[in-house]
């Protein structure tokens, strides 16, 4: 993880986080009272360590999101628990015909709900019969 700490502001953050408005509003005060054009946006983004689009992106809106604009999901846990259950070797595109979703919406699913289908390099009923060689044999020539 890579921390920012900057002196003025006496602020840390991770580089994961958003960063506060706190911060964001010197900076751009600061661009704004130097008038700054875009070429010269690039030094005032290198001086606070900030790209050059983050600050074009603050100019147009200052205040960070707090909120995401995804409606719930259409999927019920419970029918697709209850899904699962019923048809363990069905399909993604067989359940989400059935539950009337698309099949990137079971996946999603499917996968908040903990499921993960991993396939195995050996049918289990195969281990047990033993497997005649996929590749040709050599002819052996006596000596």
């Amino acid at each position: 993880m890579h921390f920012v700490w900057h002196r003025r502001y006496k602020l840390m953050y991770t580089l994961a986080m958003t960063y506060p408005l706190k911060f964001r509003q010197p900076v751009l005060a600061i661009k704004k009272q130097e008038k700054r054009t875009y070429a010269e946006t690039a030094e005032t983004a290198t001086r606070f360590c900030v790209g050059i689009a983050r600050l074009m992106r603050w100019a147009k809106r200052i205040e960070p999101c707090l909120t995401r604009d995804k409606p719930a999901t259409k999927i019920n846990r419970a029918a697709l628990l209850l899904e699962v259950e019923t048809y363990p070797d069905a399909s993604q595109y067989e359940r989400a015909q059935r539950m009337g979703v698309s099949a990137r919406g079971i996946c999603d699913a499917l996968k908040r709900a903990g499921f993960s289908y991993k396939k195995t390099f050996y049918h289990p009923k195969l281990e047990k019969i033993s497997k005649p060689s996929s590749r040709p044999m050599k002819p052996v020539i006596p000596r």
